[in-house]
C-alpha cells in the first residue's frame, strides 16, 4: 500500500475497472493479469479497480479475490492506487473482504449498497457505518439501482460523508445531473464517479470528477485523452474523440 494522498490528486479520470483473466483450465492467469495491468500504468491512470463488476467478483472465491488484490498491489509498486472491490449484501462478509483487502495492501475498497436484501436507507447508512469502523482504509460507495434494487439516496450520503473516510461514489444511476445536485451537500474533496462510460462525458460537463470505466480496458489512452480534452473546456473535442470508441 502506498503512503497517503488526498483524493484529488489519484480519485479522478478514467479508472479501469479491470477484468479476471483465467487460463484453460480455469486457473487465474496472473500473467495476463500483469499485462491489463502494465497497459493502463502505460496509458497515464491514476489508479486501477480490482475484483469488481468487470472483475466477477460475484463468482470469485475468496482465495481468488485476495489473489487478484495482492497480484495488483505488487504489480503497481506504488506507481498507481489500488482499489479492492470488498462489497456485499451481508455486512459481516463486506467488512471481511475489506480487512482481507487492507491485509492484501489495497489503497482503498470500492463498496456496493446491499443488493437483493432491499434495505431501508437507515439499513444502508448503517451497513456503510459499520464497514468503516472495522478498516483504516478509504472507502468508495457504489451507488447501481438497476443492479441493486436499492438507491443510495442524496440525504444517506450527505450524512455518511460527515466520515472523511468515505471519499468517493461511483454512480451508476444514469442520472446526469446529480454532480450538480450533490455538490452543495458534500465536501470539496470528496470525488464523484460516473459508472456508466455511455453517459461519462456529460456527467464530467456537469462537475463529475472521473469515470470507473469498462471501455477503459479497450481504448485506455483514448479515455485518457478524453477526459484530459473535457477538462481543458474542449467539450466538442472531447465528443469527438469519443467517436473512436466505434471505430
Amino acid at each position: 500500500m502506498t503512503g497517503p494522498a488526498q483524493p484529488p490528486t489519484w480519485l479522478a479520470g478514467y479508472i479501469p475497472d479491470l477484468p479476471t483473466p483465467f487460463d484453460e483450465d480455469d486457473r487465474l492467469d496472473l500473467a495476463a493479469f500483469a499485462k491489463l495491468c502494465e497497459r493502463q500504468i502505460e496509458a497515464g491512470v491514476r489508479a486501477i479497480v480490482v475484483g469488481e463488476t468487470a472483475g466477477e467478483a460475484a463468482t470469485l472465491t475468496p482465495a481468488e479475490h485476495d489473489s487478484m488484490v495482492r497480484a495488483a498491489v505488487g504489480i503497481a509498486r506504488g506507481r498507481v492506487r489500488v482499489i479492492a472491490g470488498a462489497g456485499s449484501n451481508s455486512t459481516s462478509q463486506a467488512i471481511e473482504l475489506t480487512r482481507r483487502a487492507e491485509a492484501a495492501g489495497a489503497d482503498a475498497v470500492l463498496s456496493v449498497v446491499p443488493y437483493y436484501n432491499k434495505p431501508m436507507q437507515a439499513g444502508i447508512h448503517a451497513h456503510f457505518l459499520a464497514i468503516a469502523d472495522q478498516t483504516t482504509l478509504p472507502i468508495i460507495l457504489h451507488d447501481i439501482p438497476s443492479r441493486t434494487n436499492r438507491e443510495l439516496s442524496d440525504d444517506t450520503l450527505a450524512r455518511l460523508v460527515e466520515s472523511k473516510q468515505f471519499i468517493g461514489l461511483r454512480d451508476g444511476t444514469g442520472d446526469l445531473a446529480r454532480p450538480l445536485r450533490l455538490q452543495p451537500l458534500l465536501p470539496p474533496s470528496f470525488r464523484l464517479l460516473s459508472g456508466e462510460d455511455a453517459t461519462a462525458l456529460a456527467f464530467f460537463a456537469n462537475g463529475g470528477d472521473g469515470c470507473i470505466s469498462t471501455v477503459s480496458n479497450v481504448t485506455p489512452g483514448l479515455c485518457q485523452a478524453i477526459f484530459s480534452t473535457c477538462r481543458r473546456g474542449r467539450l466538442q473535442s472531447a465528443r469527438y474523440l469519443k467517436t473512436g470508441w466505434h471505430r
